[in-house]
Parts: structure tokens; C-alpha cells; sequence
């Protein structure tokens, strides 16, 4: 997709921390990235790798103990970092949306789908209600609920939870926000209904511009929807570029140790490829690269700090001291 010379959403060395009594653990460790009119942005990671944290963060749904320590978040152009709940409360459902993994986070077990729905329309705009009734029971069509008009009606426990995140999308959906960020929206979902999710989502961004951060760890799914693509390890982005660019031609160890363990990338026989070793606790990441306990290109180098936003060739960055096909030196 053609991206604007303004991004609509702009994050600028984003760290957020949860202050324990074990310790300060840094679960967004100065991410940076942007998303352009339109564009769909991947970002993807092991869990703990701090990706929803960031989503949340961008939000400011970040709970006690933890808090957002640093940097920027620009919707639009409005650091949302700086914004009191009020403000936060009106652009929240109206210019920037989250879909949640766990749709019960966004639906209310006690209220009917249609109650729901009308007052996420009514909240932002001045509609009566049945044109707001309208706009919801066509965002429960799009996302492929049969007989939306008779589901309004429903409760959310009578449906499915793979029909309730469908509601959850349509909430998201509703107001045509400017940005949204989709937090693994689709986990839940059998593969014809998420093929559908994608395309409507693909749809929704061509048609009206709006540009979608997509939280994963499926790179199949980030493969056939992302234009960019963000690779997340312990609290920072090691790696991102053109989506097609970055999963063909994975320079940071990490982001090729993913890709290898991808079981279609095995051939018949061979065990299954796997990155050794688990994701590092946030409470104690080891001194300089947070992966060198992991990684096959490990050198002594790599105890310090590798540089920050290399780039390897146009439009891509890099936090590595001995990227994938490059000789040490």
C-alpha cells in the first residue's frame, strides 16, 4: 500500500514498567515504530515479549504497578502520553480502537448485544437510535454473524467464544476508527472465519484508511495481511522492515530462529527446528543483547549493547552485532 508522508500513529521510545517487590521489569524498552494511512503494521513475538504491553501502553490501559515511563505516543499528531483519562475516554472506540485476545474484555456479561453496541455508536456520535441500531447490525454482518438482526438481542453468553470475539471486532469496528490494534483478535477463531476476519480488516483499511497494528505471533497470518513487519524480543523491536522483505531475508538471529521453527518449513522427518533455551524474565535480562544466551551467532561482543536501528538497506532497522548471512569480523 502507498503510505502518506504523515504517519496517523507515531510512537516514539515507548518504555513501560511494572515496579514489583521482585523488581523493575521493563516490558516496552524504548520501541519506536509508525503506522501510515492504510497500512498494516505486524508486530511480532514470543509471549513475554512485551508486544501487548505495547498495544496497551499506546491506549493507556496500562495497570498499577505498572506505568509508562518515557516517551511519546502521536495519534495524529495528539501525545497521547500526555493526555488525561478524559481525553483518553473520548478518542478510546472513536479514533483508536483495541480489539482484545479475550473478547470478554471489551463485552459486559450482563447487558444485551444491541444495549452494547447502540452505546458505543451513541457515545461518540449524534445519531438517534435506530440509525445507531442500524450501524450496529451491519458491523455484526461484516464480521459473518448469520442473522444479525436477530443477534442483537442476545446476550453474550448465548454465544460461542469464537462468535463473541466476532462481536468484539464489530465493536472495534463500529466508528471506523483511525487506528486500531488487534491483540491476537483471531486465536479463537477456526481457520474460514479468520480468513474472513483478515480480509474484512484488509478491506476496512484500504477502503477508509485506517491503519491497523496487528499483535501476533502467527507469521503466517502477519505473511498474507502486514505491509511492515516488527519483530519483538524482551521489551524491544530487534528487527522490522517490508513484511515480504524481513520473513524472506531475516537478518536478526531471532526473527530467523522463528521463522525456521515454523513446521511447513520443515521437511518430512526432520524434527521440528526450535530457538534453544526460553525467553528471558524481564526481572533480570542479561547484560548487552537480551538474546545472546540464545543465539547461534553469539560472540563476546555481543555483552554489550548491541547499536541501536542499524540499517541493513532501505527501509529496515536492526539491533544485532552479528546479523544472519553477515561474516564476523
Amino acid at each position: 500500500m502507498a503510505r502518506t508522508a504523515e504517519p496517523l500513529l507515531r510512537v516514539e521510545q515507548l518504555e513501560t514498567q511494572f515496579f514489583t517487590r521482585a523488581g523493575v521489569a521493563r516490558a516496552v524498552d524504548g520501541v519506536s515504530f509508525e503506522v501510515a494511512r492504510g497500512e498494516v503494521l505486524g508486530l511480532v513475538g514470543e509471549s513475554g515479549s512485551g508486544k501487548s504491553v505495547t498495544g496497551f501502553s499506546i491506549l493507556g490501559l496500562v495497570d498499577p504497578p505498572g506505568r509508562i515511563v518515557g516517551g511519546r505516543v502521536l495519534l495524529e499528531g495528539e501525545n497521547l502520553v500526555d493526555a488525561g483519562e478524559r481525553r483518553l475516554r473520548a478518542l478510546r472506540g472513536n479514533r483508536i480502537a483495541m480489539i482484545f485476545q479475550d473478547p470478554m474484555m471489551t463485552l459486559n456479561p450482563v447487558l444485551r448485544i444491541d444495549t452494547q453496541m447502540i452505546e458505543a455508536v451513541r457515545a461518540h456520535h449524534g445519531v438517534d437510535r435506530a440509525e445507531a441500531r442500524r450501524r450496529a447490525r451491519d458491523a455484526l454482518g461484516r464480521v459473518g454473524i448469520p442473522a444479525p438482526e436477530e443477534r442483537l438481542s442476545a446476550y453474550p453468553h448465548q454465544f460461542s467464544g469464537g462468535m463473541r470475539q466476532r462481536v468484539a471486532i464489530a465493536i472495534a469496528l463500529l466508528n471506523e476508527p483511525a487506528v486500531i490494534i488487534a491483540d491476537e483478535p483471531t486465536t479463537a477463531l477456526d481457520v474460514t472465519i479468520q480468513a474472513q476476519i483478515l480480509y474484512e480488516m484488509q478491506k476496512l483499511c484500504g477502503e477508509s484508511g485506517t491503519a491497523l497494528v496487528w499483535i501476533t505471533h502467527d507469521l503466517a497470518v502477519v505473511s498474507g495481511l502486514a505491509d511492515r513487519v516488527c519483530v519483538m524480543y524482551a521489551g524491544r523491536i530487534v528487527e522490522s522492515g517490508p513484511v515480504d522483505a524481513v520473513l524472506d531475508r531475516p537478518r536478526h538471529p531471532y526473527t530467523a530462529g522463528l521463522i525456521g521453527s515454523v513446521p511447513s518449513r520443515n521437511r518430512r522427518g526432520v524434527p521440528l527446528a526450535q530457538i534453544p533455551g526460553m525467553t528471558p524474565s524481564l526481572l533480570a535480562l542479561p547484560g548487552g543483547c537480551a538474546f545472546r544466551t540464545r543465539c547461534p551467532n553469539a560472540e563476546a561482543d555481543c555483552a554489550a549493547e548491541p547499536p541501536a536501528e542499524r540499517r541493513p538497506e532501505a527501509g529496515r532497522t536492526l539491533r544485532c552485532h552479528h546479523p544472519v548471512g553477515e561474516a564476523v569480523s
